[in-house]
């Protein structure tokens, strides 16, 4: 993931990872601030997946934008 890319264009990135991934706050997306580590792990947290599969979901959604 692009973290220079992400970071510039974060908040317009929060609302489509709202949708994609709803069980996220805003408090874990303002916390994450592009940040595809923090993100993996609050994607872990809340769904009960694996480190690999949540950094493969995120870059997933990284080559759709």
């Amino acid at each position: 993931m692009n973290e220079d890319k992400i970071k510039g264009q974060w908040k317009q990135l929060s609302g489509k990872l709202k949708e994609k991934w709803g069980k996220l706050t805003d408090d874990d997306l303002k916390t994450a601030e592009g940040n595809s580590e923090y993100l993996a792990g609050k994607l872990q947290e809340r769904y009960g997946i694996a480190k690999d599969e949540a950094e493969k979901q995120i870059k997933e959604f990284d080559k759709h934008l």
